[in-house]
């Protein structure tokens, strides 16, 4: 556009040396015929169109004029189309010198972007809230919503949030007193059941994995019930109440078990699942991150693999409801060093093969 405004300034300017030496007469001669043909293109060009350059040369021209003679010269456009060309022009002129240097928050550093694709890339199962919390457990302080952006430039779709319910809201507050336990179901690569037993934590989110068998019984379960009451035991826990469902491998004598221990045991309603909500969150997490991108050969081979993830679940992934932090490990103390932040040395651990993958910063 600038070189077309010059082009044109250069070629008026040579214009009007030529009409200098004409005569008045000669003058009022040329304006008649342009004003003719000015008139003849009017009757066959319904709507002419004007590109930016030409409203910046007609509002320049005419802008001295007033109103009222303007109005009685011929032109393509109405006179008040002409006074807000002129208008506009001192706004965009006024913008370009008064415009701020800098809006909004400052770009966010090359390599963070970097590290949230390669998050993304290597874990397609991760949405925006997931990488925001890894981000969060290496240190790197930066916004969820930053996240969502560079996500949603590269065209990668961000997992949707969960909605919380009323259920989930009472847990909550009584979060410290909670356990809940639940029995799940896998396959091996023969088609073999095994039967999973592991309880959760409601307010650290700690999962313990109690053992695994093809042919859950009565006595088996209320062994693990044993185990687990020692292993609370050694941990100090405070809890009061245990979730579970109505299965019928859960007799009296592990609810009794349960209450010489101060444990009282809280049965979830029938086929509602949202009643055992956290412990239900666990099995989908451990089916998605575990079980389902990974053959099972047999029953020792799947409680090597639970470890692992239990191990990592508890010591590395982080948690919302922690505030990204991991149920055994805190958060560690945002970096502030320049260099750390603009060129973060991140290593990746993989666990099991590459199903699971950590990320820590080089040593």
């Amino acid at each position: 556009m600038l070189l077309r405004l010059a082009y044109l300034a250069a070629t008026n300017t040579f214009a009007l040396l030529r009409l200098l030496p004409m005569s008045d007469r000669d003058k009022d001669i040329e304006i008649l015929a342009l004003r003719h043909q000015l008139l003849v293109l009017q009757r066959q060009v319904g709507k002419p169109t004007f590109t930016d350059t030409d409203r910046v040369v007609l509002a320049g021209l005419l802008h001295h004029l007033p109103r009222e003679k303007l109005r009685h010269l011929l032109l393509l456009v109405r006179p008040d189309t002409i006074l807000r060309w002129h208008r506009n022009l001192l706004k965009r002129r006024h913008a370009a010198t008064c415009a701020p240097k800098h809006r909004g928050r400052p770009p966010t550093v090359r390599s963070i972007r970097a590290l949230v694709l390669r998050l993304a890339r290597e874990n397609s199962s991760w949405g925006y809230r997931r990488i925001h919390g890894e981000l969060a457990a290496l240190g790197i302080k930066v916004a969820a919503s930053t996240v969502w952006e560079i996500l949603r430039e590269h065209g990668i779709p961000p997992a949707p949030e969960r909605q919380s319910t009323t259920w989930a809201d009472f847990l909550r507050s009584q979060a410290d007193g909670l356990l809940a336990c639940d029995l799940f179901e896998t396959r091996t690569l023969t088609g073999a059941r095994l039967y999973v037993f592991a309880v959760i934590e409601h307010s650290s989110r700690r999962v313990r994995i109690l053992g695994a068998t093809a042919h859950p019984s009565a006595e088996w379960i209320v062994q693990l019930g044993r185990n687990l009451l020692m292993d609370l035991q050694d941990a100090g826990s405070r809890a009061k109440f245990l979730i579970r469902d109505r299965d019928s491998k859960f007799t009296t004598a592990f609810d009794a078990l349960l209450a010489d221990a101060g444990l009282k045991v809280v049965t979830s309603g029938i086929q509602i699942p949202r009643m055992n909500s956290l412990m239900e969150r666990w099995i989908q997490t451990c089916r998605r991150e575990l079980l389902n991108r990974t053959l099972i050969w047999n029953q020792s081979h799947l409680l090597h693999a639970l470890r692992e993830f239990e191990s990592f679940y508890n010591w590395h992934r982080p948690h919302r409801a922690l505030k990204q932090a991991a149920p055994l490990r805190p958060l560690p103390e945002p970096i502030n060093t320049p260099a750390q932040i603009r060129h973060p040395e991140v290593h990746r651990r993989d666990r099991l093969g590459g199903t699971l993958h950590e990320y820590q910063h080089a040593a």
